[in-house]
């Protein structure tokens, strides 16, 4: 008589996770520097919030795209304390790489 156990099922992360975790600390430093030029919105911050409702992570995943979203808005707050001419250069490079990003993951693993 063979008895058969349980294995437990470990959450696998997807293929993109690692563009994903990018994605969201892309989001939190364009919502530190953005709101450091002016712009008083919660615009970045609800499509972190976006992300996270589309992709209905575990708590541990969550806590990982959080963590890495207060990163990039943490590493820019420090760095910056007025909006500058390097400041803006950022916010357009980080807009391009957040745009990039999106489109990889959506063209790669998107349905």
């Amino acid at each position: 008589m063979a008895i058969a156990t349980a294995v437990p099922a470990y959450a696998v992360d997807p293929l993109y996770e690692t563009k994903l975790i990018r994605l969201a600390e892309v989001l939190g430093s364009i919502h530190s520097l953005r709101n450091l030029c002016g712009e008083k919105s919660s615009q970045w911050r609800d499509r972190m919030d976006s992300l996270l409702a589309a992709e209905n992570p575990d708590p541990t995943r969550k806590a990982r795209l959080i963590a890495s979203f207060n990163r990039g808005y943490r590493t820019f707050t420090e760095t910056y304390t007025t909006c500058t001419s390097q400041a803006i250069a950022a916010i357009d490079r980080y807009q391009t790489e957040g745009e990039r990003l999106s489109s990889e993951i959506i063209s790669g693993y998107g349905n």
